[in-house]
């Protein structure tokens, strides 16, 4: 009994040990992310990409800290798309799991509030799902964004608008009330102020509500040239199937800043998703280099294979997140959070993503491309110079074929 009483100590203290010694070559990262409630179809791509990315950097031998390798570990909480559960998260996160690092939640209300938890406890977060401006002009030195400022979303499409014959004159802005969205339509009032261009209905609407009547009643007795519309993808579906049985028509144009790039978009209208305007900060292109993937398209590929769906730049700058805090860490070689979130302020590196370079706010500044849907298909028509001839003017919805 003596004997085996003594060989289950050995074994125990033996277990802890390795328990241990386990911990101390692990970096923890933490996130709170939407993987159920009305945001868990956008949510997906950043639980993914985060795995995808820890997966890949663990299989390549993990991070170096000076002479030491550790490896990555993923502790994601599905906040519910319930911001103030996402909050709590954060702050159990930081304080009783112990997490080295965050990453960020999708979309910018929770952003906004979350990395509140990140300032307050001086723990790095790096975030590619919230965009407002407002995210940014805190002060903040803990937070930072791979999504270009919200502010500028539409710059691409109003420059690309006024090289179109005819040019669009008068608009319908139409955007939700959530952070994101009021940062969206403030910088497009801006843009189109300086482009000549009237805003002729300016309307908001309730982030998720679904129902346009009213609006769409305004912008068809309005007779405007083009709309463009802010929201999030389920109100962008409502928005258009309620367009055609209203039978409202903008003369030339219409465009949305989220859902247009995504499959799940054009699966969801059909033949009605054609012709289209979005926006995206990211096509899966060779250009884009990495030194995990190789480039953007073998990343598509790769994450199209594992998960049976197409990334789109959710995804593509949740990977950059990931890569950033590598880049930072290595760089920084120690993981004190202050030192690895000063070597983040300092990031100069390519990615899968993009070039990542932070601003002193600590926003990423990226240029959006214009995509249009032609034939089911996505297609990129704009940066500063036509890519793709673009279908326009958009024809009526009783003139299609």
């Amino acid at each position: 009994m003596r004997h085996s009483m003594t060989a289950l100590g050995a074994l125990a203290l033996l277990a802890a040990s390795t328990s241990l010694a386990s911990a101390e070559d692990t970096i923890k990262l933490g996130a709170s992310v939407q993987l159920t409630g009305p945001s868990a179809n956008t949510g997906r791509y950043y639980r993914d990409a985060y795995q995808m990315m820890v997966d890949k950097i663990n299989a390549a031998g993990g991070v170096k800290v000076g002479d030491k390798s550790y490896k990555l570990q993923l502790d994601i909480l599905d906040n519910q798309s319930d911001v103030n559960l996402s909050v709590r998260q954060y702050v159990q996160l930081v304080s009783s799991d112990k997490v080295n690092f965050l990453l960020g939640p999708f979309a910018s209300n929770f952003a906004l509030n979350d990395s509140s938890v990140a300032e307050k406890y001086q723990v790095p977060m790096v975030q590619g799902g919230g965009a407002s401006t407002e995210i940014y002009t805190r002060g903040y030195k803990y937070i930072f964004g791979t999504l270009p400022p919200a502010d500028d979303y539409y710059a691409s499409t109003i420059d690309m608008l006024q090289k179109l014959d005819p040019a669009p004159k008068t608009v319908a802005l139409v955007a939700a009330d959530d952070s994101f969205d009021v940062s969206v339509a403030k910088g497009t009032r801006k843009l189109l102020k300086e482009a000549g261009m009237t805003v002729a209905i300016d309307q908001a609407f309730r982030d998720g509500a679904g129902e346009f009547a009213s609006i769409l009643s305004q912008i068809k007795s309005a007779g405007v040239d083009a709309i463009l519309w802010s929201g999030h993808e389920t109100d962008a579906l409502n928005f258009i199937r309620q367009m055609k049985s209203l039978n409202v028509d903008p003369k030339t144009f219409y465009s949305f800043t989220v859902g247009v790039p995504t499959a799940d978009f054009r699966s969801a209208l059909g033949g009605d998703a054609n012709y289209a305007f979005g926006m995206t900060s990211w096509l899966p292109d060779e250009s884009l280099k990495d030194k995990w993937y190789g480039d953007a398209s073998q990343f598509a590929k790769a994450y199209s294979d594992k998960y049976g769906y197409q990334p789109d730049y959710h995804a593509a700058s949740g990977a950059a997140d990931l890569e950033t805090f590598v880049y930072a860490i290595e760089k920084a070689g120690s993981l004190d959070p202050k030192a690895v979130r000063d070597a983040i302020a300092k990031s100069d590196f390519d990615s899968l993503y993009a070039h990542i370079k932070y601003g002193e706010n600590g926003q990423i500044v990226l240029p959006q491309i214009v995509v249009q849907i032609q034939d089911g298909k996505l297609v990129p028509v704009y940066t500063d110079k036509i890519l793709n001839k673009p279908q326009y003017p958009i024809p009526a919805w009783g003139k299609r074929g």
